[in-house]
């Protein structure tokens, strides 16, 4: 099994400790799915420096915005593991809800906002207070979480009610559902607030929607030579800051659309691992890291020259992956 190699060369090579970073390097923590645990990436060196053993079925994974704190979606332990990054303990397991699966944290660190897949709901979490304040019925099988820059209205959405569901992020009410292509997996606002994109996994496409009138105002269709559309299946989605590129994870494709987020025109496939689930861009946003669930390993793509530069080995079914804030 490729998984117990790759255990067995990072116990003789000792890179069980976490070295120092040098400066300008990013932690990157992915979660492998299968093999319970989580893998650290160094952005500089490009390797994995540390595994550490974590709940049944991570998922989601997100960092504090402090960078204090890992947070991760123990799926079947029906709980959020908090992980203290200078050390890599677990310092405490939250009540997530019954089997989270994607979060997203307010940018003051509290609350956690989290979509139970088994019970069709969305957990607002007090995380200081390990206090869960609101439990908001959603569509079945909840997704994809996303709050909106100015912390007014979260969006969630639900894989086999094929919605985007808007949130007040104050009441907790319900706003609106938006009807989009079939099984929706990952919500992204840009970073101004002015566009959502949702990816729809099995409709192949991915949904840009004004987030005031909640219409869809671009479909995005990818069509790769050789391969058939049930191949082309949208998952992760990144926004680069300045509102100009989207990148979108294509997963049995093996590839990584690079899309113009003003003109809505895929511009380019590169070629990845077997089956890219999720993405992340370092603060920076000079690296793109990718989770290549089949092949057991991250890709790497530098972003102003659009290529891919490495192959990173780590667990078994990679799936979330985040990076450390600057």
């Amino acid at each position: 099994m490729r998984g117990s190699g790759i255990w067995g060369a990072l116990a003789l090579s000792g890179l069980w400790a976490v070295s120092a970073l040098p400066a300008g390097a990013y932690q990157i923590y992915v979660t492998n799915e299968k093999s319970n645990s989580v893998s650290v990436i160094d952005s500089e060196k490009l390797t994995v420096v540390k595994t550490v053993k974590v709940g049944r079925r991570p998922r989601g994974v997100l960092v504090s915005p402090d960078g204090k704190n890992l947070y991760i979606c123990a799926s079947d332990e029906n709980g959020v593991e908090v992980i203290d990054t200078s050390t890599m303990k677990l310092l405490r397991t939250l009540d997530s809800g019954k089997d989270p699966e994607q979060f997203t944290m307010n940018p003051s660190g509290n609350p956690l906002y989290i979509s139970n897949e088994d019970n069709s709901e969305v957990t607002v979490l007090d995380v200081e207070k390990n206090q869960i304040v609101a439990r908001v019925p959603v569509g079945v099988e909840p997704e994809g979480m996303a709050l909106s820059p100015d912390g007014n209205v979260l969006v969630n959405t639900s894989e086999t009610t094929s919605m985007a569901h808007f949130i007040d992020a104050h009441t907790f009410k319900l706003i609106d559902s938006v009807l989009v292509d079939k099984r929706p997996r990952v919500a992204v606002f840009s970073k101004d607030g002015s566009r959502l994109w949702v990816s729809s996994e099995v409709g192949g496409a991915v949904a840009v929607i004004d987030p005031k009138t909640h219409k869809i105002i671009k479909k995005i269709k990818f069509e790769i030579p050789g391969l058939t559309r049930e191949e082309i299946q949208p998952v992760g989605i990144r926004l680069t800051s300045d509102g100009k590129t989207a990148f979108v994870a294509l997963g049995p494709a093996n590839r990584v659309a690079v899309v113009d987020a003003e003109t809505f025109e895929v511009r380019k496939f590169l070629l990845v691992g077997q089956r890219v689930w999720h993405l992340a861009l370092t603060p920076d946003e000079k690296l793109l890291f990718t989770t290549n669930g089949n092949s057991n390993d991250v890709s790497v793509i530098d972003v102003a020259s659009l290529k891919v530069i490495k192959s990173i080995p780590v667990g078994q079914s990679p799936l979330g992956v985040a990076s450390s804030p600057n």
